[in-house]
C-alpha cells in the first residue's frame, strides 16, 4: 500500500501489504494516524503519476520509460548542452555533498594493481559495518552489482516495485528477462526474481523486514537495494542473514552516504554460493586500490557516520522548510535527497537550471521533481535565491 504520512524527517513511508508503520527519529516505530494528503502534505501515487492512474498503463508505459529513457541523476552534460557552461550546482543526485574526508595513501594504492586479497581484506570490514553474517562481495559500485545479477540465474519473469531507479529493469531486459513494473513488494509473490530498493528512490518508500522475508520465501531470487539506507535509521536486511541466504541480495553503494561516487565502491551481500558466482562473474581488479584504501578507514569511523546522519536529517528538514516556503509539497524521500510535487516540475527545472542549478525530473511524471542537499552555506543561499524565481 502506499502510505501518506511523512511528518519525521528521516523515517521514509514504511509499506506493506498489510499495515503501515513509521519509525520516528529514534527508530521506534508508530502507528500512522489516518490523514488525508491534504493534511499530511503528502501525496498518493495517483496524485503524482498524471495521467499513469491506471494500473494497465502503470506496468506498461512506465517500464518502457524508465527503462528506454536510462536517464540519470548527475547528467551535467546535458544541463550544459541546453544551458550553458557556467558554475553549475549539481542537486540532481543523492550523493552526500559534504564526503567522507580522504586519508593519507601510500603511493602503491595508486601504482600497483590491487591482489586478490587486497580486495578480500576489505569484506570482513563491510561485514563487521553491516552487521551481517552473510557473505559480502567488494565490487566497482552497486551499479557493478546490478549488472551482474541477470547473469546468475536463467532468465525468467523478473518483477520491480516502481517507480524506482531505473537501470534495474535495463539490466534485466538487457539479459533476456521479461520485466514487469508492480507497485507492491507483495505482488511479485510467485517471480523468478524481484528487486526492491529500499529505501526507494526517488519517492523514499520503506518496505520492512519482516514482509521482504516473507516475500523472499514466495520468489525465485529477491534483490534488496540499500543504496540510501545508510544516511537513515532503518535496519538493514543484511541483518537477517546468514551466508545459507543465497536466494537474497542485498546491495549497498558507498559512494553516496559518504559522498565519494568517483572511487566506484559497492557491496553485495548474500550467501556463499551467490557470492562466489558473483566473484567469477566480476573477475579480477572489481575494485580499485584507492578504493580499498579508504574503504576501510570510513567504514570503520563510527563517530564520523553518526555526525554526518544527524547532519543529514537537519539539512532535510531545512530542504523540507524552504521547498514548501515555496509551494513544493513534500512526496517523500531520505536524509540524501527529497522528492516533492509541484505544479510543473518541468517549468521548475527549467528556472532553476536558468540559475546553474540543476534538479532531477521524471520522464513518467510532469509534477515530481528531486532535489539533492546542498553541501555549503553558499550553495543553500544559492538554492533559496534561485527557488525565489521558480
Amino acid at each position: 500500500m502506499w502510505c501518506t504520512r511523512n511528518d519525521h524527517l528521516s523515517a521514509p513511508r514504511v509499506c506493506d501489504s498489510h499495515v503501515a508503520t513509521q519509525p520516528d527519529l529514534n527508530g521506534t516505530d508508530q502507528e500512522p494516524e489516518a490523514q488525508s494528503p491534504s493534511a499530511s502534505g503528502a501525496v498518493s501515487v495517483s496524485d503524482c503519476l498524471e495521467p499513469l492512474s491506471a494500473v494497465s498503463m502503470f506496468e506498461t508505459e512506465l517500464l518502457d520509460l524508465t527503462i528506454q529513457t536510462r536517464d540519470h541523476g548527475g547528467d551535467l552534460d546535458r544541463a550544459i548542452q541546453t544551458y550553458g557552461a557556467g558554475p553549475w550546482l549539481d542537486l540532481s543526485t543523492g550523493i552526500n555533498a559534504r564526503p567522507y574526508p580522504v586519508p593519507n595513501m601510500p603511493n602503491t594504492v595508486w601504482s600497483a594493481l590491487p591482489t586478490r586479497s587486497d580486495i578480500k581484506s576489505l569484506e570482513p570490514t563491510a561485514k563487521a559495518a553491516s552487521g551481517t553474517e552473510a557473505c559480502v562481495v567488494a565490487l566497482a559500485g552497486a551499479q557493478a552489482a546490478i549488472q551482474l545479477i541477470p547473469r546468475l540465474v536463467d532468465s525468467g519473469r523478473a518483477c520491480i516495485v516502481g517507480p524506482t531507479y531505473n537501470e534495474h529493469g535495463a539490466a534485466l531486459k538487457a539479459q533476456g528477462w521479461t520485466v514487469e513494473m508492480i507497485q507492491n513488494a507483495a505482488n511479485g509473490a510467485g517471480a523468478d526474481l524481484v528487486t526492491v530498493v529500499n529505501p526507494n528512490n526517488p519517492d523514499g518508500r520503506v518496505w520492512d523486514n519482516a514482509t521482504l522475508l516473507e516475500l523472499a520465501d514466495q520468489v525465485g531470487v529477491l534483490v534488496i537495494d540499500e543504496s540510501f539506507i545508510d544516511c537513515t535509521h532503518q535496519p538493514s536486511l543484511a541483518t537477517q542473514m546468514d551466508d545459507a541466504r543465497d536466494d537474497i541480495i542485498v546491495l549497498r553503494s558507498f559512494g553516496k552516504f559518504y559522498g565519494l561516487a568517483g572511487i566506484r565502491l559497492g557491496f553485495v551481500i548474500t550467501g556463499a554460493k551467490t557470492a562466489q558466482r558473483l566473484r567469477e562473474l566480476a573477475g579480477p581488479w572489481s575494485v580499485n586500490g584507492p578504493a580499498i584504501a579508504i574503504g576501510h578507514a570510513a567504514l570503520r569511523d563510527k563517530a564520523w557516520q553518526t555526525a554526518t546522519r544527524d547532519r543529514l536529517e537537519k539539512d532535510a528538514q531545512r530542504l523540507d522548510d524552504l521547498a514548501s516556503v515555496h509551494g513544493l509539497r513534500l512526496v517523500g524521500g531520505t536524509p540524501l535527497f527529497r522528492t516533492y510535487n509541484a505544479e510543473d516540475a518541468f517549468k521548475v527545472q527549467a528556472a532553476l537550471a536558468k540559475k546553474h542549478m540543476w534538479t532531477r525530473v521524471f520522464p513518467y511524471s510532469q509534477t515530481w521533481i528531486r532535489f539533492g542537499l546542498p553541501g555549503t552555506e553558499s550553495d543553500w543561499t544559492r538554492l533559496q535565491n534561485a527557488l525565489a524565481f521558480a
